[in-house]
Order: structure tokens, then C-alpha cells, then sequence
């Protein structure tokens, strides 16, 4: 960028950023990746005025943190790749965690002591939600390399320093385990300097791939030397290293916290399976057969309708409520296809369906079978209680287990259907052969409360009876 064109986009940057930390419409905004940092700092509360980053390790944890980290060995690399650099331009080097916290610092010395005013030192955090737009924590939150340049920073105090920063990946994990930066009390970083950044932060990655690499290697030939290699083995993040040639449980398998022998775990097709320690990774062994635990479905009169698996509350979003009410009343099971058209008529998805069961068994494990997709559990649900009292004619039962209309939210045609079945046989069955008592149960739920023939019959109760003076008043309204 040339001095001329630096100069105008400073004053772009001033009036845009005094708009924004008074709340007024932008003018002109600047570059779109600062806009949004920008509006996301904001909504994290980052004072324009503050002073700089927060202090959040003291220098025992410091060092406590370099040594656990997977950074650690690499560091010698990261600064003779950029520390040079940085000695020869005023700037230095800084390396954080994956949360924006600063472990390593290399360079200039009058600019690592200028640094520590605006907390750009060990133990200081650089995310954006502690200290708004920045190389480093921007990096960290959008997941690639940046450079902003002095006065992109939201805060007043950080206009002196221009700074490149980009993302480390562990391969073995998956996850941003720190950020490498370049930073310095000057005008404008030259451009090719972001490149630089983000080809070193590629090298740590390319170094910690090798070391995965090699340790899988020796974890494989341990379980290799095992006889009849029984189970599928995991890395100590989970990833899948062996036993598993149709890759159905994909690249990855979430491994709980914390890890304890014989861990039971639900894997992604519904089936069960034990968790073992194994020389620094894990082995997956199937779970031995077990009696299913009964499933309990309470879907009458619920708006955040909810099932228990054994002994464990289990919330169900309307749609996986949906699935079970519709399993429950078609024992033999159901395919992806009449399930999707019972769901959503004409115009259903059965990939929907199957993703929707996917997410399901992942809750209920071989509660759900497959091919076609059944219950395969032992069974009680509120709705098929009220079907067995209605047809026994047990008016007592079923003022005691009627709550409500069945899954009362749900626009499944196929479950409003049966929604106005019930509904229908309740209260004849009630009418027919219920009591008083019976009848002003079901004055309680949704759909009895303003019917008006059976609050006829309570209203003729005696004048005595509140329950009487509860109905006519209802026939009033």
C-alpha cells in the first residue's frame, strides 16, 4: 500500500471507527474481515479506550502451560524461521496458545520492552473478546492467516503497532492449538510479511503431522503384534488408526472425558461399545449383548416432550418425538421413505429421515434397529396407554392418564390424525361411561376446559359444588 493510499485509508479507519464505538451508521466501511471484527468486539464489550490486553497468567503457570504444550519442541524452529526477521525490522516474534494467551516471545529488545505496555508479554491474553480486533486473536477467530494494519486495531492504544498472525492446527486433534504473529511499533507491516507468518505456522503444522505420524506408526505395530488384533484402534484424541476397514465409524470417534476402564460408549451406526487404555491411544471393543432397557415415551399434553431410556431423562427435540410416536404405533417398523411421507406428506426427504435417525440412535443407541427402522426395546408410552383404556371402556384410567393432546406442536399428518382419534374417543368414552369426577378431569386439559357439553353436566352439579360455579362460569365466556 503506497503512503498516499495509507494515508487515505487512515482516515477512513478514523471516522468509520469513531461511528462504530458511538453507535452511529459507518461511512465508508473499512476492509470486510476489520468490519467484522470490529462488530464482533463491540458485542463482546471491548472498551475503544482500554488500556490493552489482560494479564491472566502469572509466570509460574506460564511456564507450567509452555511445558504441556504440543509447541514446546517447535519453538527453536518458529524463531529461527522468524525471529531474524523481526530483529531486523523492529518487530518481534510472539507465539499464544489456542486461546490467545502468550507463552513465547523472541526479538527486538527495545520493542519486547515497549510490548509490555500494551500487554504484549508472557501471560497476556490476545483474543478478540479480551481485547478486540487484533493479528492475533482475529486469526484465532476467523481460522486464518491476517494482518492489520496500526489503526484497524479497535482500541486507541494499540494505533502504534501493526501486526501478522496466523492459526496453528494440531493435525492430531483437530483443533487451533496456537497462533504464531508478527508484531511492531510500526505504520505498516511490508505485505509479503502475512506470508511469511502463515507459511511458518504450515511448518509447525508439517512438524506435528510428522510426529503423529510416527507415533501412530508405533501404536500400529503394538496392536498389529496382538493376536487376532481385536477391536479398533483409536489414537489417544480418538481418531480411528486401525480395525475399521468400511470406515464406519469415519475418521474420528469422540472420546469421553475423563476416560475410565470399560467405558460404554454409543458409536455413530447405534451399536455398543467398551472403551480400553492402550499404550497412550485406545482400543474399542464391541460391548457384550445386554437386555435392552424399557423405553418410556411422555408425549400427552407436552410442549418439550421428553422419553427415559432405563433410569435416564432424555429431551427430545418435536421432530425425534415425532419419529418415536410414529415407530410406537407401527410395531413392525418403518422404511426412511414411509417414514419421510408420513412426516411431511408429498413433499418429505427420506435423507432427512435418515440423518434425523442417525442423530436419535446417537441418543438411544440399539434402542432403534434398523432395516426397516423399529423399536427394538420394550415399550411403554402414555398414548398407547389411553388407546388400551379406551378399548377396555376404563373411564377411570383414562381421566387419570389423560394429560393433554398428543404431541400438541407436531404438524405431521400422519400424528394429527391419530391427535384427533384420540381426542375423539377420549371424550365419548368419558361422556359415556365416565363420572362427575372423571368428567372435571378432563375439564383441566387444553381441549376439555371450554368444551361445552361436559361443562354442561358440571354446571348442573349443585350450587354448593365450586365445581359448578367453576363450569357455568366457563359457559359464560
Amino acid at each position: 500500500m503506497s503512503y498516499a493510499h495509507l494515508d487515505a485509508y487512515t482516515r477512513l479507519l478514523r471516522s468509520a471507527r469513531e461511528a462504530a464505538a458511538t453507535g452511529q451508521i459507518w461511512p465508508e466501511s473499512p476492509r470486510r474481515l476489520i468490519t467484522a471484527s470490529w462488530r464482533r468486539s463491540l458485542e463482546a464489550g471491548i472498551d475503544p479506550e482500554g488500556k490493552g490486553a489482560p494479564l491472566v497468567l502469572d509466570r509460574s503457570s506460564v511456564t507450567d502451560a509452555r511445558e504441556a504444550h504440543p509447541l514446546q519442541s517447535l519453538i527453536p524452529l518458529l524463531a529461527k524461521t522468524l525471529s531474524g526477521l523481526a530483529e531486523q525490522t523492529g518487530h518481534i516474534m510472539i507465539v499464544t496458545d489456542g486461546d490467545g494467551r502468550v507463552l513465547w516471545r523472541e526479538g527486538n529488545h527495545t520493542v519486547l520492552r515497549r510490548a509490555e505496555q500494551v500487554g504484549l508479554a508472557d501471560g497476556h491474553r490476545w483474543a478478540e473478546d479480551s481485547v478486540g480486533t487484533n493479528g492475533i486473536g482475529t486469526a484465532l477467530a476467523t481460522g486464518r492467516p491476517v494482518q492489520v494494519y496500526s489503526e484497524e486495531h479497535l482500541m486507541r492504544v494499540l494505533h502504534l503497532w501493526s501486526c501478522s498472525a496466523s492459526p496453528i492446527t494440531d493435525p492430531d486433534s483437530g483443533r487451533v492449538i496456537g497462533c504464531v504473529d508478527v508484531s511492531g511499533p510500526s505504520r505498516n507491516l511490508h505485505p509479503a510479511t502475512v506470508a511469511l507468518v502463515a507459511a511458518t505456522a504450515k511448518l509447525a503444522e508439517t512438524q506435528l503431522a510428522l510426529r503423529m505420524h510416527e507415533r501412530d506408526a508405533r501404536l500400529r505395530r503394538r496392536y498389529e503384534s496382538l493376536r487376532g488384533r481385536p477391536g479398533i484402534l483409536l489414537s489417544s484424541t480418538g481418531r480411528v488408526i486401525s480395525g475399521d476397514p468400511s470406515g464406519r465409524l469415519g475418521e474420528r470417534v469422540k472420546v469421553p472425558a475423563p476416560t475410565l476402564p470399560g467405558t460404554r460408549m454409543v458409536l455413530r451406526d447405534g451399536s455398543m461399545a467398551l472403551l480400553e487404555s492402550f499404550s497412550g491411544g485406545f482400543l474399542l471393543r464391541p460391548a457384550p449383548s445386554a437386555a435392552p432397557q424399557a423405553l418410556t415415551l411422555s408425549f400427552l399434553g407436552e410442549s418439550s416432550p421428553s422419553a427415559k431410556l432405563g433410569d435416564l431423562d432424555r429431551p427430545l427435540s418435536l421432530r425425534h418425538a415425532e419419529i418415536l410416536t410414529l415407530l410406537a404405533l407401527h410395531p413392525h417398523g418403518l422404511t426412511a421413505e414411509q417414514l419421510s411421507f408420513h412426516l411431511y406428506g408429498d413433499y418429505g426427504n427420506p435423507v432427512t429421515i435418515r440423518a434425523e435417525i442417525h442423530r436419535l440412535r446417537a441418543q438411544l443407541g440399539n434402542a432403534i434397529a434398523a432395516k426397516p427402522y423399529r423399536l427394538a426395546c420394550p415399550l411403554e408410552a402414555d398414548f398407547l396407554d389411553l388407546r388400551r383404556h379406551i378399548a377396555a371402556g376404563d373411564a377411570g384410567a383414562l381421566a387419570r392418564a389423560y394429560a393433554g393432546p398428543l404431541l400438541v406442536r407436531s404438524e405431521s399428518p400422519e400424528i394429527r390424525r391419530e391427535r384427533d382419534e384420540l381426542e375423539a374417543q377420549v371424550r365419548a368414552c368419558l361422556l359415556r361411561h365416565g363420572s362427575l369426577d372423571h368428567l372435571w378431569a378432563y375439564a383441566q386439559t387444553a381441549n376439555g376446559r371450554n368444551d361445552y357439553e361436559i361443562l354442561e353436566r358440571l354446571a348442573a352439579l349443585p350450587s354448593t359444588d365450586a365445581r359448578s360455579a367453576v363450569a357455568r362460569s366457563r359457559l359464560l365466556l
